[in-house]
């Protein structure tokens, strides 16, 4: 055997043995985790404030893994509710109210609801009769979505390719807005909006406010890479404008999120229990029902409810032991809440939440002080996809992600 042929021979088996080795490393091997103090940039445009700093500028919190709990219990002060569910005997009847394809169906001050017809392309006010009243005779093609003043008859009009509008439907004044301006929020009162100002390069991006038709825009954080993990969510009492998932990194299944304010506030910070934040204020904004999912809920998402006002955000966890995401809930008050419950969930639905698309519901009342749950057994299945009280407080409308129409239920 020549010098050479022995040379390949070595090289090869050399490499298999790197290569068998680095397989070990990366599937076999235990994992050594660093918990280190890690380091946050310091004055960049672009990140969101850690917590305890108001620096007023966005920016990635220290990281670290940490040891996550154990299965079955959640660090920190909060209560677990068990379950505890009283069940309304008789069936509750499910009227269709719109035969259509409804789009962003909002309560009304007038009516009972304002919505988008996705079929004739008009937006329409549902009275109380029943009778549905059109807010408009022009036509709006291929509507996505729109956000409704909580005051004023105006909205939002956003479009797949990403054009804005804001139109009132009294006046008809329409005025195009800025299309790199997305996720839009009013404030309580509708006399402003929110928004991401979404530039080309990440020292371009950040979250503005300005009147509803655009007018005195103004930048209110820089947002650069970390624009992603903002949720545009104004509270009620107009204090929070957004919430960042920016905070310290807790483990995998833990996050610290930030509270944004219009004028750099060092509000506290939040701490949830997993992954896939949504989010649903209380009327008074004192309170921030959120649903996350993690390795605990077998990737499940779970409900909970914590304090968001003032010196006592962050405390007051509480578990509501509801799988289901916090869009698909509504508050009545500041303690009583509505939700669609999936009447099972396929394990991992945290990260698809549309295998649960064609999953019937079951709606429940829900005390958030006591846990109770009360079951209002609908006579009809459903599948919900967005819920809303009228302004009675006697019946639930929404749509269902299965079928067209608005429907309601009468309590």
């Amino acid at each position: 055997m020549d010098k050479k042929r022995i040379a390949l021979i070595v090289g090869f088996l050399i490499i298999t043995i790197l290569l068998g080795y680095l397989l070990y490393r990366i599937f076999f091997a235990t994992k050594t985790v660093d918990i280190g103090t890690g380091t946050s940039p310091s004055g960049e445009a672009g990140q969101f404030p850690a917590s305890g700093e108001g620096s007023g500028v966005i920016e990635q919190g220290e990281g670290g893994a940490v040891t996550l709990p154990t299965v079955g219990t959640v660090p920190g002060t909060e209560t677990n509710f068990e379950e505890n569910i009283n069940v309304v005997e008789e069936d509750t009847n499910v009227n269709l109210l719109v035969d259509a394809t409804v789009i962003s169906p909002q309560k009304d001050s007038v009516g009972v609801a304002k919505f988008y017809n996705q079929e004739d392309g008009k937006f329409y006010r549902l009275m109380d009769d029943g009778v549905v009243k059109p807010l408009s005779d022009q036509v709006f093609y291929e509507v996505q979505n729109a956000t409704w003043s909580p005051t004023k008859n105006e909205s939002i009009i956003e479009y797949p390719d990403g054009s804005n509008i804001y139109y009132n439907f009294d006046t008809k004044k329409q005025v195009t807005l800025p299309q790199h301006w997305q996720e839009f929020t009013f404030s309580n009162t509708g006399d402003k909006i929110a928004s991401k100002s979404m530039g080309f390069s990440p020292e371009n991006r950040w979250l503005v406010t300005s009147d509803p038709d655009g007018n005195n825009a103004t930048a209110i954080e820089a947002m650069g890479t970390n624009a992603y993990k903002v949720i545009m969510d104004w509270s009620p009492n107009k204090q929070v404008v957004a919430l960042s998932r920016t905070g310290e990194i807790l483990g995998n299944d833990r996050q610290e999120v930030l509270l944004v304010g219009l004028n750099g506030e060092n509000f506290k910070s939040i701490i949830v229990e997993g992954r896939d934040l949504k989010t649903e204020w209380s009327p008074s904004g004192d309170k921030l029902l959120h649903s996350v999912y993690s390795s605990r809920s077998n990737f499940q998402p779970e409900l909970w409810i914590v304090n968001a006002q003032g010196d006592s955000i962050g405390t007051g966890r509480k578990l509501l032991n509801v799988n289901t995401w916090a869009d698909k809930c509504t508050f009545a008050d500041d303690r009583f809440i509505y939700c669609g419950v999936p009447t099972s969930l396929p394990n991992g639905s945290g990260f698809v939440p549309e295998l649960t698309n064609s999953i019937p519901d079951k709606l429940y009342k829900i005390d958030t002080q006591t846990g109770l749950k009360k079951e209002i057994i609908m006579d009809v299945p459903h599948t919900i996809d967005t819920l809303f009280l009228d302004k009675s407080g006697k019946k639930i409308y929404f749509t269902d992600k299965s079928q067209v129409g608005l429907f309601n239920v009468e309590l």
